[in-house]
């Protein structure tokens, strides 16, 4: 359902108002809170599913809603991508096994707002070019939300990311992308992980959308398998993925999914 409040852009982005801040920080915090306290239950030997069972305990919990149970015939509560799989990996009895990369992706609804993170966890040890993988993946995020702003453009944000990435020797896939989010789980803008400076629209203060680049060590092609959600690297090469929900304000950014216990990279 669409959100009557605020306004739209040309380009049929909402603008959201300064009292809407509040609602995105609650149900960005909870879906945080989730993905901090599923990260010590990730270890080899631990299957997926067990860790979505978990996080669909804890959302309900929580007295909120899971986005993405129901959502276009999906059953689980998160989206758990591991090694290979770029995203929208599902959860079900695989074994994680030591050395395993995963991302778990989160979205919960809370008072009607949606609060949808993502992060990078490990099973067991980190080989070292899964470490490099996960750092550079977080920091491509970090320096594409270091790039909102008032005035600035998606693009400016896109070629923050890609940039970085291409500059690791690794690379930013194209297939998926970032999206406009407040009242409804997915709105314009799409968010591209690539781009050149200066196109797309203009950030204003009031836009919300998540920022959520995947970086492949080989290729940036993806597929996707039979069960139509499962997203791989064609090149059978790892990817990573880390995500935030953001808020453009007057002179920056405002970041709703912050880790509450500092749990947002792996190696904590």
């Amino acid at each position: 359902m669409d959100d009557p409040r605020g306004r739209m852009t040309k380009d049929g982005i909402r603008i959201h108002e300064a009292a809407d801040f509040a609602g995105m920080h609650a149900a960005g915090r909870l879906a945080a809170e989730i993905l901090d306290e599923v990260a010590p239950l990730v270890a080899p030997g631990v299957t997926t599913g067990e860790l979505d069972d978990f996080i669909r305990t804890r959302v309900e919990l929580a007295g909120a809603k899971s986005a993405t149970i129901g959502y276009r015939g999906y059953q689980h509560a998160s989206c758990i991508s591991v090694n290979h799989v770029v995203c929208h990996g599902i959860p079900g009895p695989k074994l994680l096994k030591d050395g395993d990369i995963l991302n778990i992706d989160v979205t919960v609804i809370v008072d009607g707002w949606f609060g949808d993170t993502s992060r990078m966890y490990v099973a067991g040890s980190l080989s070292r070019k899964a470490e490099r993988l996960v750092q550079v993946t977080h920091d491509a995020l970090m320096k594409g939300i270091d790039a909102v702003r008032p005035g600035a453009t998606f693009g400016d944000i896109g070629h923050a990311i890609q940039t970085y990435v291409e500059a690791q020797r690794m690379s930013v896939v194209r297939d998926f992308c970032g999206h406009g989010l407040g009242r409804v789980f997915h709105a314009p803008p799409n968010v591209l992980h690539y781009g050149r400076p200066g196109t797309g629209p203009r950030l204003e203060e009031g836009m919300f959308f998540t920022i959520e680049p995947m970086v492949n060590l080989g290729r940036p092609e993806t597929k996707v398998l039979a069960d139509d959600w499962t997203a791989v690297t064609r090149d059978k090469s790892l990817s990573a993925q880390f995500e935030h929900s953001v808020g453009v304000t007057a002179d920056g950014c405002d970041i709703f999914t912050l880790s509450p216990a500092g749990r947002f990279h792996p190696t904590w």
